[in-house]
């Protein structure tokens, strides 16, 4: 098949890769859903009561638009889709960084033709910024920001077509993704990265790591490049993140299976691709066109097997110390993470909610044997628990399923490495995506971002687990998404069972005269417009250059705050 990487996304390509059987009787499934749906109905009613203001449902748009006018401190903008950035009056948008802007005087910055030089791109702002959190120390205010990937024919030469000629090549798309601390000061001309500052630091895919946890040291980490399975070279295709109690910064490896390959062929690969684990997280032989394992080994499957192992994690990074190894956290388990949510349970315990980011996967937590004491050890709190899998039961009620050698009868690291084959071991519910997870700050609930799953009722997922509509997922062939609350009992998140509900569906009314139409709080001011095929790096105003950018209220400095999001353009 003649096709090029950048079309296609992760999702895609590991369908392409690793395909599905066709096991499922479609008409079934619609039937079933079809006569599900007045228990749909009733759900959708009680999610959406819940999330606007009163008690009744608000049926119109002006309704609608009235009471979330009411609820924030500025005139909400209707949904755009034509890449600009839009803020609502009072606000303006600016560049805060660019791809390739340095953090250091040292460094050149980025160059349209070359896509700026090797030497010095691990000195620079990395490309297509995620998960970000900000941070307050002694005065300075610090940004830790994720670069999940590259557009690979922006950043080398045009004639390569996006193809690597050499390890130099290689080495500067490792080096442009990572994370990136960054020290920023408002001045006269607004919020500005402080360059040469002492916090400013690049971490990427070669930054050494300490691996820690019940999984460390053992064989299945074990690789050339550490015999000891102690520590592990880089973080890879950051997502999401979260941050800790004690200020450090979480950053989340995702779509890690795509870095890797084989120089050996297919029919030699065998061995090594009958390796459960390698079919389960999507390790193919061709990689996604990075094409790594041909100029570094390290990335190379017949080399090097169990390198994908150290890939998949947490990983810890303290942003106010730039001397510090940044560590990865082998308890809340290995998989395809968007963020991680960190509450603490009414005892103190530090309780952490994940998602694992592909169609068909689960939702995970991990609660912690230590209690947290502010000023106190932090040592073990993110290793020394227990990692759970969610499952969901039609009548809204819940439970979490405990990721142990009795309930799984595999080993406890193996659990770890192999957390999605432990989920499968307990029944875990498919979920349609689960990104990303948030906490209210007010009350003992939690919500997480259900994007999509245009194989709900069609493919079981890569593990054979089927995906049949279920409650927290009742549409098939899902392209829209939705948003599940959940209630853990006793108003503790390190209860063992919860209640649930559908916050939002999302959908487009003004197509769909049904289910796909979404709940009832959603209307033409907030409907979901995503197309089944969104391009991946549509045309704006900044060209191709991935910015992160502040958003301020300029119409009062009491009102001053800077927020930074995702733009990758």
């Amino acid at each position: 098949m003649d096709f090029d990487r950048n079309d296609l996304s992760a999702d895609e390509w590991d369908e392409l890769n690793f395909p599905r059987p066709e096991e499922n009787d479609f008409d079934r499934v619609v039937e079933r859903a079809i006569s599900r749906r007045g228990f749909l109905g009733g759900v959708l009613a009680f999610g959406s009561s819940a999330a606007v203001m009163g008690n009744g449902l608000m049926n119109s748009a002006s309704a609608m638009a009235e009471a979330a006018a009411s609820r924030f401190a500025f005139t909400p903008i209707p949904i755009q889709t034509d890449f600009e950035v839009h803020v609502p009056q009072g606000y303006e948008a600016r560049v805060l960084a660019r791809w390739g802007d340095p953090l250091f005087s040292q460094a050149d910055g980025y160059d349209l033709a070359e896509g700026g030089p090797v030497e010095g791109s691990d000195l620079v702002f990395g490309e297509n910024t995620d998960g970000m959190e900000t941070f307050t120390h002694k005065g300075h205010q610090l940004i830790a920001i994720n670069h999940e990937y590259t557009n690979r024919k922006t950043n080398l030469p045009a004639a390569q077509k996006g193809t690597p000629a050499n390890a130099g090549d290689v080495l500067k798309l490792q080096n442009l993704q990572g994370v990136t601390v960054m020290e920023v000061r408002e001045g006269d001309n607004g919020w500005e990265v402080v360059k040469d500052s002492p916090y400013n630091r690049r971490i990427h895919h070669n930054t050494p790591m300490k691996i820690v946890g019940p999984a460390a040291g053992h064989d299945l980490l074990k690789t050339e490049a550490d015999p000891t399975g102690m520590a592990s070279l880089g973080t890879l295709n950051n997502c999401g993140s979260g941050t800790t109690p004690w200020g450090t910064y979480l950053t989340c490896e995702e779509n890690f299976n795509g870095y890797f390959g084989s120089t050996e062929a297919v029919e030699d690969q065998k061995p090594v691709q009958a390796h459960e684990g390698y079919t389960r997280y999507g390790i193919g032989p061709d990689g996604w066109g990075y094409d790594y394992h041909k100029w570094d080994t390290r990335f190379d499957t017949a080399k090097n097997p169990n390198e994908p192992n150290r890939a998949g994690w947490v990983v810890e990074i303290d942003p106010t110390d730039p001397e510090s190894t940044p560590v990865k956290h082998t308890g809340l388990g290995r998989f395809k993470h968007e963020n991680a949510e960190v509450v603490l349970a009414r005892d103190g315990r530090v309780v952490v909610y994940m998602g694992d980011d592909e169609r068909g996967e689960f939702l995970y937590k991990f609660v912690s044997d230590g209690t947290y004491t502010p000023g106190g050890s932090t040592e073990g709190l993110l290793d020394e628990g227990t990692l759970y899998a969610a499952v969901f039961n039609d009548d809204g009620t819940g439970e979490w399923k405990a990721l142990t050698p009795e309930t799984t009868g595999m080993e406890l690291a193996e659990i770890l490495i192999f957390t999605r084959m432990a989920g499968s071991k307990v029944g875990a519910t498919t979920m349609d995506r689960p990104e990303w997870i948030a906490s209210n700050p007010h009350a003992v609930e939690a919500y997480c971002c259900l994007t999509n799953n245009k194989n709900r009722g069609v493919k079981p997922n890569a593990g054979g687990d089927e995906t049949p509509v279920n409650g927290p997922n009742p549409r098939e062939t899902n392209n829209f998404g939705q948003i599940v609350r959940w209630f853990p009992h006793d108003d503790d998140h390190a209860a063992s069972g919860f209640d649930w509900d559908l916050y939002v569906m999302a959908g487009n009314p003004t197509v769909y005269n049904n289910v796909y139409g979404g709940s009832e709080n959603i209307h033409e001011g907030n409907l979901s417009t995503r197309p089944t095929a969104w391009p991946l790096t549509p045309p704006g105003s900044c060209g191709s250059r991935p910015t992160a950018r502040t958003a301020t209220r300029t119409s009062s400095p009491a009102w001053a705050t800077t927020r930074c999001w995702r733009a990758t353009l």
